[in-house]
Protein backbone atom coordinates (compact mmCIF):
# COMPACT_ATOMS: atom_id res chain seq x y z
CA UNK A 1 0.00 0.00 0.00
CA UNK A 2 1.17 3.55 -0.74
CA UNK A 3 3.04 4.97 2.28
CA UNK A 4 0.99 8.18 2.34
CA UNK A 5 -2.24 6.18 2.45
CA UNK A 6 -0.88 4.01 5.25
CA UNK A 7 0.18 7.03 7.30
CA UNK A 8 -3.16 8.71 6.63
CA UNK A 9 -4.92 5.67 8.06
CA UNK A 10 -2.59 5.74 11.06
CA UNK A 11 -3.47 9.38 11.71
CA UNK A 12 -7.17 8.67 11.21
CA UNK A 13 -7.10 5.99 13.91
CA UNK A 14 -4.79 8.03 16.17
CA UNK A 15 -7.33 10.80 16.57
CA UNK A 16 -10.42 8.61 16.23
CA UNK A 17 -9.36 7.01 19.53
CA UNK A 18 -9.49 10.44 21.20
CA UNK A 19 -12.60 11.75 19.47
CA UNK A 20 -14.69 8.84 20.79
CA UNK A 21 -14.80 10.31 24.29
CA UNK A 22 -12.99 13.65 24.59
CA UNK A 23 -15.97 15.94 24.03
CA UNK A 24 -18.78 13.63 25.21
CA UNK A 25 -17.24 12.21 28.39
CA UNK A 26 -18.76 14.92 30.58
CA UNK A 27 -22.33 13.74 29.98
CA UNK A 28 -21.50 10.20 31.11
CA UNK A 29 -19.54 11.37 34.15
CA UNK A 30 -22.48 13.48 35.28
CA UNK A 31 -24.90 10.56 35.13
CA UNK A 32 -22.37 8.25 36.78
CA UNK A 33 -22.08 10.46 39.87
CA UNK A 34 -18.75 12.03 38.92
CA UNK A 35 -20.01 15.34 37.52
CA UNK A 36 -18.16 17.39 40.13
CA UNK A 37 -14.90 15.78 39.00
CA UNK A 38 -15.22 16.54 35.27
CA UNK A 39 -12.54 19.23 35.48
CA UNK A 40 -10.10 16.73 37.03
CA UNK A 41 -10.65 14.22 34.23
CA UNK A 42 -9.59 16.86 31.71
CA UNK A 43 -6.87 18.34 33.90
CA UNK A 44 -5.22 14.92 34.11
CA UNK A 45 -4.55 15.13 30.37
CA UNK A 46 -2.59 18.31 31.00
CA UNK A 47 -0.75 16.87 34.00
CA UNK A 48 0.49 13.76 32.17
CA UNK A 49 1.39 15.93 29.16
CA UNK A 50 4.00 17.63 31.33
CA UNK A 51 6.22 14.54 31.58
CA UNK A 52 4.94 11.45 29.73
CA UNK A 53 5.60 12.64 26.13
CA UNK A 54 9.17 13.53 27.09
CA UNK A 55 9.78 10.16 28.73
CA UNK A 56 8.34 8.23 25.80
CA UNK A 57 10.28 10.45 23.38
CA UNK A 58 13.54 9.46 25.05
CA UNK A 59 12.56 5.78 24.86
CA UNK A 60 11.69 6.16 21.16
CA UNK A 61 14.99 7.94 20.45
CA UNK A 62 17.20 5.34 22.12
CA UNK A 63 15.54 2.00 22.78
CA UNK A 64 12.31 1.20 20.89
CA UNK A 65 11.40 2.09 17.33
CA UNK A 66 8.72 4.83 17.42
CA UNK A 67 6.12 2.89 15.43
CA UNK A 68 6.48 -0.06 17.83
CA UNK A 69 6.30 2.15 20.92
CA UNK A 70 3.25 3.85 19.40
CA UNK A 71 1.56 0.46 19.17
CA UNK A 72 2.54 -0.56 22.71
CA UNK A 73 1.17 2.68 24.15
CA UNK A 74 -2.11 2.23 22.29
CA UNK A 75 -2.40 -1.35 23.52
CA UNK A 76 -2.12 -0.24 27.16
CA UNK A 77 -4.35 2.82 26.68
CA UNK A 78 -6.93 0.80 24.74
CA UNK A 79 -7.03 -1.97 27.33
CA UNK A 80 -7.59 0.64 30.05
CA UNK A 81 -10.42 2.22 28.01
CA UNK A 82 -12.11 -1.17 27.64
CA UNK A 83 -11.74 -1.59 31.40
CA UNK A 84 -13.57 1.72 31.91
CA UNK A 85 -16.34 0.45 29.66
CA UNK A 86 -16.59 -2.75 31.71
CA UNK A 87 -16.61 -0.83 35.00
CA UNK A 88 -19.44 1.38 33.72
CA UNK A 89 -21.32 -1.65 32.41
CA UNK A 90 -21.24 -3.42 35.77
CA UNK A 91 -21.90 -0.43 38.03
CA UNK A 92 -24.14 2.55 37.26
CA UNK A 93 -22.32 4.57 39.94
CA UNK A 94 -18.68 3.36 39.74
CA UNK A 95 -16.21 3.82 42.55
CA UNK A 96 -14.60 7.17 41.79
CA UNK A 97 -11.09 6.20 42.89
CA UNK A 98 -11.00 3.02 40.81
CA UNK A 99 -12.51 4.69 37.75
CA UNK A 100 -10.12 7.63 37.96
CA UNK A 101 -7.08 5.37 38.43
CA UNK A 102 -7.89 3.32 35.32
CA UNK A 103 -8.55 6.52 33.37
CA UNK A 104 -5.17 7.93 34.42
CA UNK A 105 -3.43 4.82 33.06
CA UNK A 106 -5.21 5.18 29.72
CA UNK A 107 -4.49 8.90 29.34
CA UNK A 108 -0.89 8.54 30.53
CA UNK A 109 -0.16 6.18 27.66
CA UNK A 110 -2.36 7.88 25.07
CA UNK A 111 -1.04 11.45 25.33
CA UNK A 112 2.54 10.51 24.30
CA UNK A 113 1.17 8.92 21.11
CA UNK A 114 0.30 12.37 19.75
CA UNK A 115 4.02 13.07 19.44
CA UNK A 116 5.02 9.48 18.68
CA UNK A 117 2.68 9.32 15.68
CA UNK A 118 4.34 12.46 14.29
CA UNK A 119 7.81 11.07 14.95
CA UNK A 120 6.96 7.80 13.20
CA UNK A 121 5.40 9.59 10.23
CA UNK A 122 8.32 12.00 9.82
CA UNK A 123 10.86 9.18 10.01
CA UNK A 124 9.07 7.02 7.44
CA UNK A 125 8.58 9.91 5.04
CA UNK A 126 12.27 10.87 5.25
CA UNK A 127 13.38 7.25 4.87
CA UNK A 128 11.37 7.10 1.63
CA UNK A 129 12.84 10.36 0.30
CA UNK A 130 9.72 12.49 0.82
CA UNK A 131 9.40 16.10 1.94
CA UNK A 132 7.78 16.32 5.39
CA UNK A 133 6.78 19.96 4.94
CA UNK A 134 4.95 19.19 1.72
CA UNK A 135 3.70 15.65 2.32
CA UNK A 136 2.77 15.58 6.01
CA UNK A 137 -0.03 18.23 6.26
CA UNK A 138 -2.43 16.32 3.93
CA UNK A 139 -1.71 13.20 5.97
CA UNK A 140 -2.38 15.00 9.27
CA UNK A 141 -5.75 16.26 8.03
CA UNK A 142 -7.01 12.67 8.18
CA UNK A 143 -6.42 12.81 11.94
CA UNK A 144 -9.04 15.53 12.25
CA UNK A 145 -11.34 13.54 9.95
CA UNK A 146 -10.96 10.54 12.27
CA UNK A 147 -11.72 12.68 15.32
CA UNK A 148 -14.90 14.00 13.70
CA UNK A 149 -15.95 10.55 12.46
CA UNK A 150 -15.97 9.02 15.94
CA UNK A 151 -17.71 12.08 17.39
CA UNK A 152 -20.52 11.51 14.88
CA UNK A 153 -20.50 7.78 15.59
CA UNK A 154 -20.93 8.08 19.37
CA UNK A 155 -23.46 10.86 18.85
CA UNK A 156 -25.78 8.59 16.83
CA UNK A 157 -24.92 5.03 17.91
CA UNK A 158 -27.28 3.16 20.23
CA UNK A 159 -26.86 -0.34 21.68
CA UNK A 160 -30.23 -1.58 22.87
CA UNK A 161 -31.52 -5.12 23.46
CA UNK A 162 -28.54 -6.68 21.74
CA UNK A 163 -28.76 -4.61 18.55
CA UNK A 164 -26.83 -1.64 17.23
CA UNK A 165 -28.61 1.16 15.40
CA UNK A 166 -28.18 4.87 14.72
CA UNK A 167 -30.51 7.79 15.38
CA UNK A 168 -30.54 11.56 15.61
CA UNK A 169 -33.64 11.47 17.82
CA UNK A 170 -33.72 11.47 21.60
CA UNK A 171 -32.45 8.20 23.09
CA UNK A 172 -30.88 7.86 26.53
CA UNK A 173 -28.82 4.88 25.32
CA UNK A 174 -26.81 6.87 22.78
CA UNK A 175 -23.10 6.24 23.22
CA UNK A 176 -22.52 9.95 23.86
CA UNK A 177 -24.34 9.52 27.19
CA UNK A 178 -22.97 6.11 28.24
CA UNK A 179 -19.86 4.11 29.01
CA UNK A 180 -19.96 2.72 25.46
CA UNK A 181 -17.92 5.69 24.23
CA UNK A 182 -14.94 4.28 26.18
CA UNK A 183 -15.54 0.91 24.55
CA UNK A 184 -15.36 2.51 21.09
CA UNK A 185 -12.08 4.22 22.02
CA UNK A 186 -10.64 1.01 23.44
CA UNK A 187 -11.51 -1.07 20.37
CA UNK A 188 -9.98 1.52 18.06
CA UNK A 189 -6.86 1.67 20.25
CA UNK A 190 -6.33 -2.09 20.01
CA UNK A 191 -6.97 -1.92 16.26
CA UNK A 192 -4.28 0.75 15.94
CA UNK A 193 -1.92 -1.41 18.03
CA UNK A 194 -2.35 -4.24 15.51
CA UNK A 195 -1.96 -1.83 12.58
CA UNK A 196 1.30 -0.44 14.00
CA UNK A 197 2.78 -3.95 13.83
CA UNK A 198 2.45 -3.79 10.03
CA UNK A 199 4.05 -0.36 9.55
CA UNK A 200 7.53 0.04 7.99
CA UNK A 201 10.47 -0.07 10.39
CA UNK A 202 11.92 3.18 11.75
CA UNK A 203 15.54 2.37 12.43
CA UNK A 204 17.09 3.91 15.51
CA UNK A 205 19.83 6.45 14.80
CA UNK A 206 22.73 6.90 17.18
CA UNK A 207 22.73 10.33 18.79
CA UNK A 208 25.42 12.20 20.71
CA UNK A 209 25.35 11.81 24.48
CA UNK A 210 23.32 14.40 26.34
CA UNK A 211 22.99 15.50 29.92
CA UNK A 212 19.83 14.65 31.83
CA UNK A 213 18.73 18.28 31.54
CA UNK A 214 19.22 18.24 27.77
CA UNK A 215 17.40 14.93 27.40
CA UNK A 216 14.41 16.27 29.32
CA UNK A 217 14.43 19.56 27.40
CA UNK A 218 15.15 21.60 30.53
CA UNK A 219 17.78 23.67 28.71
CA UNK A 220 14.93 25.53 26.99
CA UNK A 221 14.03 27.22 30.29
CA UNK A 222 17.00 29.53 29.83
CA UNK A 223 14.83 31.32 27.26
CA UNK A 224 13.03 32.91 30.20
CA UNK A 225 16.11 35.12 30.58
CA UNK A 226 14.93 36.95 27.46
CA UNK A 227 12.07 39.26 28.34
CA UNK A 228 10.22 38.82 25.05
CA UNK A 229 10.41 35.02 25.13
CA UNK A 230 9.44 34.99 28.80
CA UNK A 231 6.36 37.08 27.99
CA UNK A 232 5.50 34.80 25.10
CA UNK A 233 5.62 31.65 27.24
CA UNK A 234 3.70 33.30 30.06
CA UNK A 235 0.93 34.36 27.68
CA UNK A 236 1.02 30.88 26.15
CA UNK A 237 0.13 29.48 29.57
CA UNK A 238 -2.55 32.14 30.13
CA UNK A 239 -4.16 31.39 26.78
CA UNK A 240 -3.72 27.67 27.36
CA UNK A 241 -6.11 28.00 30.29
CA UNK A 242 -8.93 28.27 27.74
CA UNK A 243 -8.02 25.20 25.67
CA UNK A 244 -9.87 22.41 27.46
CA UNK A 245 -12.83 24.34 28.87
CA UNK A 246 -15.21 23.66 26.00
CA UNK A 247 -13.88 20.13 25.46
CA UNK A 248 -15.01 19.35 28.98
CA UNK A 249 -18.19 21.36 29.29
CA UNK A 250 -19.64 22.19 25.85
CA UNK A 251 -21.64 18.97 25.51
CA UNK A 252 -22.98 18.95 29.12
CA UNK A 253 -23.97 22.59 28.57
CA UNK A 254 -25.81 21.99 25.28
CA UNK A 255 -27.38 18.77 26.60
CA UNK A 256 -28.61 20.64 29.69
CA UNK A 257 -31.25 22.31 27.50
CA UNK A 258 -33.04 18.96 27.50
CA UNK A 259 -34.04 19.91 31.04
CA UNK A 260 -35.98 22.86 29.59
CA UNK A 261 -39.33 21.65 28.17
CA UNK A 262 -39.21 24.38 25.51
CA UNK A 263 -35.80 23.14 24.24
CA UNK A 264 -35.95 19.41 25.03
CA UNK A 265 -36.85 18.28 21.50
CA UNK A 266 -34.43 20.51 19.59
CA UNK A 267 -31.85 18.89 17.32
CA UNK A 268 -28.92 20.54 19.12
CA UNK A 269 -29.95 19.48 22.63
CA UNK A 270 -30.21 15.84 21.50
CA UNK A 271 -27.10 15.84 19.30
CA UNK A 272 -24.63 17.95 21.26
CA UNK A 273 -21.60 15.88 20.24
CA UNK A 274 -22.41 16.28 16.54
CA UNK A 275 -23.00 20.01 16.96
CA UNK A 276 -19.68 20.46 18.78
CA UNK A 277 -17.93 18.52 15.98
CA UNK A 278 -18.32 21.65 13.84
CA UNK A 279 -15.44 23.00 15.95
CA UNK A 280 -13.15 20.30 14.56
CA UNK A 281 -14.37 20.93 11.01
CA UNK A 282 -13.52 24.60 11.44
CA UNK A 283 -10.15 23.64 12.91
CA UNK A 284 -9.24 21.63 9.81
CA UNK A 285 -10.26 24.46 7.49
CA UNK A 286 -8.58 27.28 9.43
CA UNK A 287 -5.16 25.66 9.13
CA UNK A 288 -5.30 26.59 5.45
CA UNK A 289 -5.82 30.28 6.31
CA UNK A 290 -2.75 30.67 8.51
CA UNK A 291 -0.12 31.25 5.78
CA UNK A 292 -2.22 34.07 4.25
CA UNK A 293 -2.82 35.82 7.58
CA UNK A 294 0.79 35.46 8.72
CA UNK A 295 2.12 36.91 5.47
CA UNK A 296 -0.32 39.81 5.41
CA UNK A 297 -0.70 40.76 9.08
CA UNK A 298 2.31 39.38 10.98
CA UNK A 299 2.58 37.01 13.88
CA UNK A 300 1.43 39.33 16.68
CA UNK A 301 -1.81 40.19 14.87
CA UNK A 302 -2.47 36.51 14.14
CA UNK A 303 -1.99 35.66 17.82
CA UNK A 304 -4.29 38.51 18.81
CA UNK A 305 -6.95 37.26 16.41
CA UNK A 306 -6.73 33.89 18.18
CA UNK A 307 -7.07 35.44 21.62
CA UNK A 308 -10.11 37.51 20.71
CA UNK A 309 -11.61 34.50 18.93
CA UNK A 310 -11.74 32.85 22.35
CA UNK A 311 -13.87 35.77 23.51
CA UNK A 312 -16.28 34.93 20.70
CA UNK A 313 -16.09 31.20 21.44
CA UNK A 314 -17.28 31.68 25.02
CA UNK A 315 -19.51 34.69 24.39
CA UNK A 316 -21.55 33.01 21.66
CA UNK A 317 -22.18 30.05 23.96
CA UNK A 318 -23.42 32.45 26.63
CA UNK A 319 -25.83 34.16 24.24
CA UNK A 320 -27.10 31.15 22.26
CA UNK A 321 -29.48 28.24 22.72
CA UNK A 322 -30.36 25.09 20.69
CA UNK A 323 -33.56 26.56 19.20
CA UNK A 324 -33.57 28.70 16.07
CA UNK A 325 -32.28 31.42 15.81
CA UNK A 326 -30.22 30.93 19.00
CA UNK A 327 -28.54 27.85 17.51
CA UNK A 328 -26.87 30.12 14.96
CA UNK A 329 -24.77 31.53 17.81
CA UNK A 330 -23.77 28.01 18.82
CA UNK A 331 -22.68 27.37 15.24
CA UNK A 332 -20.71 30.64 15.22
CA UNK A 333 -19.03 29.59 18.48
CA UNK A 334 -17.93 26.35 16.82
CA UNK A 335 -16.68 28.14 13.71
CA UNK A 336 -14.54 30.68 15.59
CA UNK A 337 -13.02 27.79 17.57
CA UNK A 338 -10.98 26.91 14.50
CA UNK A 339 -9.42 30.37 14.56
CA UNK A 340 -9.05 30.39 18.35
CA UNK A 341 -7.25 27.05 18.46
CA UNK A 342 -5.23 26.97 15.23
CA UNK A 343 -4.09 30.56 14.96
CA UNK A 344 -2.28 30.52 18.28
CA UNK A 345 -1.03 26.93 18.35
CA UNK A 346 0.34 26.92 14.81
CA UNK A 347 1.57 30.51 14.70
CA UNK A 348 3.04 30.13 18.19
CA UNK A 349 5.01 27.11 17.03
CA UNK A 350 6.25 29.06 14.02
CA UNK A 351 7.28 31.96 16.28
CA UNK A 352 9.31 29.61 18.48
CA UNK A 353 10.95 28.04 15.43
CA UNK A 354 11.88 31.47 14.05
CA UNK A 355 13.10 33.15 17.23
CA UNK A 356 15.01 30.37 19.02
CA UNK A 357 18.53 29.19 18.42
CA UNK A 358 18.74 25.85 16.60
CA UNK A 359 20.43 24.27 19.63
CA UNK A 360 17.32 24.70 21.80
CA UNK A 361 14.65 24.83 19.10
CA UNK A 362 13.25 21.35 19.71
CA UNK A 363 13.29 21.86 23.47
CA UNK A 364 11.63 25.26 23.05
CA UNK A 365 8.79 23.63 21.10
CA UNK A 366 8.38 21.20 23.97
CA UNK A 367 8.33 24.10 26.42
CA UNK A 368 5.65 25.83 24.34
CA UNK A 369 3.48 22.71 24.50
CA UNK A 370 4.15 22.32 28.21
CA UNK A 371 3.05 25.88 28.93
CA UNK A 372 -0.11 25.65 26.79
CA UNK A 373 -1.36 22.05 26.89
CA UNK A 374 0.32 21.16 30.16
CA UNK A 375 0.42 23.90 32.77
CA UNK A 376 -2.09 26.29 31.21
CA UNK A 377 -4.71 23.71 30.29
CA UNK A 378 -4.48 22.03 33.70
CA UNK A 379 -4.91 25.20 35.74
CA UNK A 380 -7.58 26.56 33.39
CA UNK A 381 -9.67 23.39 33.42
CA UNK A 382 -9.64 23.17 37.21
CA UNK A 383 -10.52 26.87 37.53
CA UNK A 384 -13.34 26.52 35.00
CA UNK A 385 -14.64 23.48 36.87
CA UNK A 386 -14.73 25.48 40.11
CA UNK A 387 -16.71 28.26 38.41
CA UNK A 388 -19.21 25.88 36.80
CA UNK A 389 -19.67 23.80 39.95
CA UNK A 390 -20.47 27.05 41.79
CA UNK A 391 -23.16 28.18 39.33
CA UNK A 392 -24.51 24.83 38.08
CA UNK A 393 -25.55 21.49 39.61
CA UNK A 394 -26.45 18.07 38.24
CA UNK A 395 -30.16 17.28 38.62
CA UNK A 396 -31.87 13.91 39.04
CA UNK A 397 -32.32 13.55 35.26
CA UNK A 398 -28.56 13.81 34.72
CA UNK A 399 -28.52 17.37 33.31
CA UNK A 400 -26.06 20.04 34.48
CA UNK A 401 -28.48 22.90 35.11
CA UNK A 402 -27.81 26.41 36.38
CA UNK A 403 -26.57 29.86 35.43
CA UNK A 404 -24.52 28.86 32.41
CA UNK A 405 -24.71 32.34 30.93
CA UNK A 406 -22.69 33.81 33.79
CA UNK A 407 -20.09 31.03 33.47
CA UNK A 408 -19.52 31.64 29.76
CA UNK A 409 -19.35 35.41 30.24
CA UNK A 410 -16.72 34.96 32.99
CA UNK A 411 -14.61 32.87 30.61
CA UNK A 412 -15.10 35.42 27.81
CA UNK A 413 -14.06 38.28 30.10
CA UNK A 414 -10.92 36.38 31.07
CA UNK A 415 -9.99 35.80 27.41
CA UNK A 416 -10.61 39.49 26.70
CA UNK A 417 -8.29 40.62 29.53
CA UNK A 418 -5.55 38.27 28.31
CA UNK A 419 -5.93 39.53 24.75
CA UNK A 420 -5.76 43.21 25.72
CA UNK A 421 -2.74 42.62 27.98
CA UNK A 422 -0.98 40.71 25.19
CA UNK A 423 -1.61 43.57 22.76
CA UNK A 424 -0.12 46.09 25.17
CA UNK A 425 3.01 44.32 26.41
CA UNK A 426 4.13 41.84 23.73
CA UNK A 427 6.27 43.19 20.89
CA UNK A 428 7.73 40.47 18.66
CA UNK A 429 8.96 42.99 16.09
CA UNK A 430 12.00 43.81 18.17
CA UNK A 431 15.20 42.05 17.25
CA UNK A 432 15.80 38.90 19.23
CA UNK A 433 18.88 38.55 21.40
CA UNK A 434 20.78 35.50 20.20
CA UNK A 435 21.32 32.65 22.65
Amino acid sequence: MNLKIRLSLMNFLEFAVWGAYLTSMGNYLGKAGMGAEISWFYAIQGIVSIFMPTIMGIVADRYVQPQRLLGICHFIAGAAMLSLCYIGMTDAQPDKTTFMAVYIVSVAFYMPTLALSNTAAFTMLKDHGMDTVKDFPPIRVFGTVGFIATMWFVNCAVWDNGSLFFTLDENAAKFQYTYMQFGVSGILGLLLFAYCLTLPQCRLVGKPSQSVAESLGLNAFKLFKQKRMALFFIFSALLGMSLQVTNGYATPFITSFKGDPAMADTFGANNATMLVSLSQVAEALCILLIPFFLKRYGIKTVMLIAMFAWVGRFGFFGLGNPAFPGVILFILSCLVYGVAFDFFNVSGGLFVDKECDVKVRASAQGLFMLMTNGLGATVGTLAAGAVINNYCQWNEQGFLMGDWKTCWFIFAAYALVVGVAFALVFNPEKKNVKN
